[in-house]
């Protein structure tokens, strides 16, 4: 005679510890759950109606005397940020502990520009006083307690012009300098060792390429985007826009990318190999963009707006993914991103660094295993089911402040009529006398080389 028994493991059911989750046996069976799809669905609603109540970005305000102009993120060291300000003020912050390390004294009028050595440990900073000064920028101590230590200049160059961007090389004891010209300093020269001019009365920006760190581009008062080698000591080519760019920011990742900032309340993302079309226009501003900075994963970049707001976008994206703003922030004139893309900072007029989380509903700490494949799952529920009306409803809202609001609505319709007004000339005219460029080009005045 045969007999049937059910044979099991004790290890297999049974927990070894008391904290530990009961294993649960489910049959996966789809005929036996018929509601699983409507489940999963009412999932990912919660999971993104969870994701905006717990979306609380902002983390801790950094104070200066004076409205905040430039800031720059040590690539070493992820604690360290500088930030400098109209009066001239530059401060080493400790991002963790909040507090201010050393001042860096020695400008006499608004800093423009600031940017650390590849090796973290020293920093150039430019000024409107014809100045450019090299510090060293110390270490945070592990102690804990303010320290606020007045730093001097370990060398000063002088120029006969006022300085309004600064950037150092990545592999070379040298930095390029933004103003009348565009101006490549040695530490160990007082004078300038190259000088590239090509029609810009003012240089605005100026940022050297972190793959080919001879390349440079610079941002001008022609509303020029220039490409500059210096190998050759002569420009490469020169991109002429309808309205000036303010900022220019290469990607870390795909390095012959760039994203440039107007003045048209849109970021242009630029192939440096092919000038004649932007890759992407991003756009959601209802003012002048004022600064950009990508983060180091290359897949998106921040953004600050004269409309007083902060925008993190995709890097093949025409929409922000989020805006952050405060009731008390001005106008922001500086972005960074942190060296390990997890948060975000900011700089505005009302003499603030403010430090923002860069995904807004992420949880802080230690997570436990557990929590984050909670996480995970949630977030793999929502860009599963984003494309349905109601979740993609919840995971675009953002709530804005009254003058964005009515500015982005005046925007839309603007927008909306310059459209209709396009399409009607079109309807009336000959075939092919109307030529309409795409939004890509539309900007676009010349490309000189």
């Amino acid at each position: 005679m045969k007999v049937k028994t059910i044979n099991r493991s004790e290890e297999e059911a049974a927990r070894e510890r008391a904290q530990d989750v009961q294993k649960v046996h489910r049959n996966l069976d789809p005929a036996l759950h018929p509601f699983e799809k409507a489940k999963e669905y009412t999932r990912a609603l919660n999971a993104a109606k969870l994701d905006r109540v717990f979306a609380k970005p902002f983390l801790a305000a950094l104070t200066h005397d004076d409205g905040i102009t430039c800031l720059a993120r040590n690539p070493r060291r992820l604690n360290s940020l500088l930030s400098g300000s109209a009066d001239g003020d530059v401060r080493l912050w400790d991002i963790p502990a909040r507090r201010c390390l050393r001042r860096l004294v020695g400008h006499s009028a608004a800093v423009k520009g600031i940017s650390v050595t590849a090796d973290g440990e020293a920093c150039v900073t430019c000024s409107t006083d014809c100045t450019v000064k090299l510090w060293k920028v110390p270490f945070a101590p592990f102690e804990g307690g303010p320290i606020v230590e007045d730093a001097h200049p370990v060398l000063e160059f002088s120029g006969k012009y006022a300085f309004r961007s600064v950037d150092h090389h990545w592999g070379r004891p040298q930095f390029a300098t933004g103003g009348a010209a565009v101006e490549i300093w040695d530490h160990e020269r007082s004078e300038p060792v190259q000088t590239f001019s090509w029609g810009a009365d003012t240089i605005t920006s100026v940022r050297f390429n972190p793959a080919e760190p001879d390349v440079f581009a610079t941002t001008g008062s022609d509303r020029g985007i220039a490409l500059y080698d210096l190998r050759s000591s002569t420009p490469i080519r020169k991109l002429v826009m309808q309205t000036k760019t303010n900022a220019i920011a290469w990607n870390p990742m795909e390095a012959f990318n760039f994203t440039a900032a107007n003045e048209d309340c849109c970021l242009y993302t630029y192939d440096m190999r092919r000038l004649a079309s932007a890759s992407c226009v991003h756009q959601d501003f209802v003012s002048a963009v004022m600064d950009v900075d990508y983060s180091p994963t290359g897949r998106e970049f921040v953004a600050g707006s004269y409309d007083r707001s902060a925008r993190i976008f995709s890097l093949n994206g025409g929409h922000s993914r989020d805006v952050y703003h405060t009731k008390r922030m001005q106008r922001v004139f500086a972005v960074r991103f942190s060296g390990d893309g997890s948060y975000v900072f900011s700089g505005s007029d009302d003499m603030n660094v403010r430090i923002w989380k860069a995904e807004a509903s992420e949880q802080l700490g230690t997570l436990l295993p557990r929590e984050r494949k909670k996480h995970a799952y949630n977030k793999a529920l929502v860009e599963r089911h984003k494309h349905l009306p109601e979740v993609a409803r919840i995971v675009r809202h953002r709530h804005l402040p009254a003058p964005i609001y009515k500015a982005a609505k005046l925007r839309r319709t603007k927008i909306d009529s310059e459209r209709r007004k396009t399409q009607h000339r079109i309807a009336h005219s000959a075939p092919g006398s109307v030529k309409v460029k795409p939004a890509r080009k539309k900007k676009i005045v010349a490309e000189m080389e």
